[in-house]
């Protein structure tokens, strides 16, 4: 985060929740740019969040790799479908055993204008399956996109990125899909964006 002052770009980083300690936490957030991750690795550090993110970024990209590969992030691999599923279900054991948190991105990819893309449930669903107590937490992001809006160089200067931690949502029983629906919306409407259509259930 501090190489970006080098640019005259800040990051403001606003939580007026009261999240709970030792109990894991779903965050779910939207995905605009790579610098989305180090903000919420540094700000969410207490609660312990793994991320679930693609194998890709296991190598290639310094301190984030590393913590991505060692640290107990379930790191998917979009081409194979099991794969991925086996991935998630360690990290819901993990996230029960160790009252751990995990940040996932459910559009599934960066939006690089700041649109929020339609957000997938089976993620957060299958954590749910293997954690039912965990708590969801929707986080929204604004600005990341207009960091790299020329690419990764040059990054463009004196954007100020926020990031806001929004209402906790307890799952109950409600249907994992409704409950994605319900943080994707609120995400929406902190960004002054059109609220999704409810998915069909099948």
């Amino acid at each position: 985060m501090r190489s970006l002052y080098l640019s005259g770009n800040t990051t403001k980083f606003t939580n007026n929740q009261h999240l709970p300690e030792g109990r894991p936490i779903i965050f779910i957030s939207n995905h605009q740019s790579m610098f989305d991750i180090p903000p919420l690795i540094w700000y969410l550090r207490k609660y312990h969040a793994k991320f679930i993110s693609k194998i890709e970024l296991t190598h290639g990209i310094p301190s984030i790799s590393f913590n991505l590969k060692y640290g107990g992030a379930a790191n998917i691999d979009r081409k194979d479908q099991r794969q991925s599923i086996m991935e998630i279900v360690k990290l819901g054991q993990r996230m029960k055993e160790n009252k751990w948190s995990a940040v996932i991105f459910p559009e599934g990819t960066r939006s690089k204008n700041g649109k929020v893309k339609p957000f997938r449930a089976a993620g957060i669903a299958t954590l749910l399956k293997k954690c039912p107590d965990a708590l969801l937490v929707p986080i929204v992001i604004k600005n990341s996109w207009a960091v790299i809006k020329y690419g990764y160089y040059p990054v463009n200067a004196f954007t100020q990125m926020q990031v806001e931690v929004l209402t906790p949502i307890e799952p109950g029983k409600t249907p994992a899909e409704e409950l994605v629906l319900t943080a994707e919306n609120n995400i929406r409407a902190a960004l002054g964006q059109a609220a999704a259509k409810p998915y069909e259930v099948k």
